[in-house]
């Protein structure tokens, strides 16, 4: 996917488009994009860590910079 360009939008605050490369263990992007009217870029990346969990951080050109963290829920109750 190396270069391959992926549409988002994220509960319609946020549209973006991704430029997009990766490792076995990690995504690295670099994205643009509007929220409310304002244009916005920055760049990221995903890594897969080694609990399993996953890592993901987004840093706008401006300085800001979020980082989220997700795990696998391993809860074995039917949907």
């Amino acid at each position: 996917m190396t270069g391959a360009l992926v549409d988002v939008e994220m509960h319609r605050a946020l549209q973006a488009g991704l430029v997009v490369s990766y490792s076995p263990s990690m995504v690295f992007f670099n994205w643009g994009g509007c929220d409310e009217m304002d244009e916005l870029s920055g760049d990221g990346h995903a890594e897969l860590l080694d609990d399993g969990s996953m890592e993901i951080t987004f840093a706008y050109h401006n300085g800001d910079e979020a980082i989220l963290k997700a795990t696998r829920d391993t809860s074995s109750r039917a949907c």
